[in-house]
C-alpha cells in the first residue's frame, strides 16, 4: 500500500466524460408521470455519494478497451439498484442521516421510501432487458437477489451479540460486495472480456466492496459526522454487530464483553463513549484496518494481469483510497 493519499477525484478524472454521460442517462431514467416519484428519486441520487459502482463499470469497461454506449446505461443501472438498497436501508435502520442530509424516509415517510425504492428497482430492470443481452441480465438478477438475501441476514444478525466473525463476514459479502462485484463484472462483460478476465474482476470488485465496508465500520466509532455524513454510533444504536464490536467481545475484558452484549442487544447508546474507549484500546480498529488492507490487496492482485493503462492505475488507485479515506 502507497503511503500517497489517494483523492476520488482523480480516479475518476480519467473517466470523467462518461460520468456526464452515465449522469445524462440516470436524470433521463428517473422521470415518472409520478410528481412524488421524481421528487424523493431526485433528492436521493442528487445527495451525490461516492458513485463507487458506477465508476467501477466505466473504469473496467474502458480498461478493456471498450468503444460504445452500452456502460453508461449499466452503470446508471448499478447506481438505481444502489440507490434502491438505500431507501430500503434506511426505513429498516430508522436512520435520519446520510451523506450529510435528512433520510429520505425522515423528510418524505417510510411508506413512500419503500415505494419510490420498488420503482427504482423496477426501472432498472427495465433497463437492463432493453441492452438485450442475457448474460447481464443474468448477473444483475442474481446480484439483486444475494443483496436482498443479505438485508435479511443482516436483519438476523441484529440485537445478536453471539454473530461470528465468519457469519458477519457473509454478509458484507451478500449485502454490499455484490454489488460491486456485478458492476466489476458488467465492465469487462460489455468490453468483450474472455471468461477469466470476467471472473478477475469480479473478484476485484467483491474484494474491494469487503474492503470499502469495513473502512466504513471503522469510521462509524473513528469518524467525523460532519466527514462520514452519517451519526457516529448508528451502528451500534441500531444493534449491528460489525467487525470492531465482534473483535471486542472476543478480545475485551469481561466486563467490556458484556456491556457490549447488553448494548448490542438493547441498542442502548447511553454507553457509546465508554465503548468508543474500549474499541479504541483494544485494537479493534487497527484489526478491522488489517482486515480491509488485506481485502484491499486481494482486489489488486486480482487485477495484475489486466492489460497497463490509465484506466488500470486508476482501479489501481481505487483499491487504496478504500482503505485511506475518512469518509
Amino acid at each position: 500500500m502507497s503511503n500517497q493519499p489517494t483523492s476520488q477525484n482523480n480516479i475518476i478524472s480519467t473517466i470523467a466524460a462518461d460520468m456526464e454521460a452515465v449522469n445524462g442517462v440516470i436524470r433521463q431514467r428517473l422521470h415518472s408521470e409520478v410528481a412524488l416519484v421524481n421528487q424523493i428519486a431526485e433528492y436521493i441520487i442528487s445527495a451525490g455519494g461516492k458513485r463507487i459502482r458506477p465508476v467501477l463499470v466505466l473504469l473496467v469497461a474502458n480498461a478493456y478497451d471498450y468503444r460504445g454506449t452500452a456502460h453508461h446505461e449499466l452503470a446508471a443501472v448499478v447506481e438505481f439498484i444502489h440507490t434502491a438498497t438505500l431507501l430500503h436501508d434506511d426505513v429498516v435502520d430508522e436512520s435520519s442521516l446520510r451523506r450529510g442530509r435528512a433520510t429520505a424516509n425522515a423528510l418524505f415517510g417510510n411508506a413512500a421510501s419503500v415505494l419510490v425504492g420498488d420503482f427504482l428497482y423496477s426501472r432498472s430492470f427495465q433497463m437492463m432487458v432493453s441492452l438485450n443481452n442475457m448474460r447481464v441480465m443474468q448477473i444483475l438478477s442474481d446480484a439483486t437477489n444475494v443483496i436482498a438475501e443479505g438485508e435479511v441476514l443482516q436483519l438476523l444478525n441484529m440485537h445478536d451479540p453471539d454473530v461470528s466473525e465468519d457469519s458477519y463476514l457473509n454478509v458484507i459479502r451478500s449485502k454490499t460486495a455484490k454489488l460491486f462485484e456485478a458492476a466489476a463484472e458488467l465492465g469487462a462483460l460489455v468490453a468483450g472480456a474472455n471468461d477469466e478476465e470476467i471472473a478477475a474482476a469480479g473478484e476485484y470488485g467483491r474484494s474491494l466492496g469487503t474492503a470499502f465496508q469495513l473502512i466504513d465500520d471503522v469510521l462509524d466509532y473513528a469518524g467525523d459526522a460532519s466527514e462520514i455524513g452519517k451519526n457516529v454510533g448508528d451502528d451500534l444504536r441500531e444493534g449491528k454487530p460489525t467487525l470492531p464490536l465482534i473483535y471486542l467481545m472476543e478480545h475485551g475484558t469481561e466486563e467490556q464483553r458484556q456491556l457490549v452484549r447488553s448494548c448490542i442487544e438493547t441498542g442502548d447508546e447511553q454507553h457509546f463513549d465508554t465503548i468508543l474507549a474500549a474499541i479504541t484500546t483494544s485494537g479493534a480498529l487497527d484489526y478491522t484496518r488489517r482486515a480491509a488492507e488485506v481485502a484491499a490487496q486481494r482486489a489488486l492482485d486480482a487485477i495484475a494481469s489486466m492489460p497497463g493503462s490509465r484506466y488500470k492505475d486508476s482501479l489501481l488507485q481505487l483499491a487504496r483510497f478504500a482503505v485511506e479515506r475518512s469518509h
